[in-house]
């Protein structure tokens, strides 16, 4: 999937196999939306991995893969990740707000993965894995400004929050292929070494609310 992708799973299957840890992999529950469904975008590395973060979550319906922040009115995987086409690895977030609030969602974002990480996301190179909040209006402007703030305040982190701030425009969903990748991929060195270890860490830190 990435530029280091090759070389990463030639060196994940040099090491110990035993690595790996058993988890429930979320999925989408359902095709169809519901009556009051919201919808929210954000980029944050890798959209494999995103994907399960916000599927796990109470209230999240899906988490859909794919690109958004560019240029480009015709992307796809393999131009977005020549890096050329602005856009980032995206994933579009259906939710009920009911259950769980844009806030939270947010919160979650930020928890997920590393805000001060300038175009890229751990093994992830390139303005394609760079961290983006989008939305859609001045309230949820304020929701993701004020996260960063508190975040700022509370010394979290020892360098600069470097997430951009942009309005929503266009969302391009990426090819079946890189839907529900995690649970259809189990077996990938990557989503065993990178993407199931993350989203562990990420659960052991981030206090939900999650689906049983």
């Amino acid at each position: 999937m990435k530029k280091v992708f090759f070389s990463l799973s030639l060196l994940f299957l040099l090491v110990a196999c035993g690595q790996g840890q058993p988890v429930n992999i979320p999925v989408k529950t359902s095709d169809k939306p519901g009556p009051n469904e919201a919808v929210a975008d954000f980029a944050e590395g890798c959209f494999w991995h995103a994907e399960i973060v916000f599927q796990s979550l109470v209230g999240v319906r899906d988490a859909v893969s794919g690109f958004s922040g560019g240029h480009d009115n015709n992307p796809n995987y393999r131009k977005v990740c020549t890096g050329t086409t602005g856009h980032a690895e995206t994933v579009q977030v259906y939710y009920d707000p009911s259950k769980i609030s844009y806030a939270t969602l947010v919160a979650a974002f930020f928890a997920s993965m590393d805000p001060t990480e300038l175009d890229r996301q751990g093994p992830d190179e390139g303005t394609q894995y760079r961290s983006i909040a989008f939305y859609r209006n001045d309230q949820e402007k304020k929701i993701i400004e004020d996260q960063i703030a508190k975040l700022t305040a509370q010394k979290k982190y020892s360098r600069k929050i470097v997430t951009e701030v942009k309005p929503f425009v266009m969302f391009f969903p990426a090819d079946d292929e890189h839907q529900e990748y995690i649970k259809n991929n189990p077996d990938n060195p990557y989503v065993q070494h990178v993407s199931i270890p993350d989203f562990i860490e990420f659960k052991k830190t981030f206090p939900g609310p999650y689906k049983s």
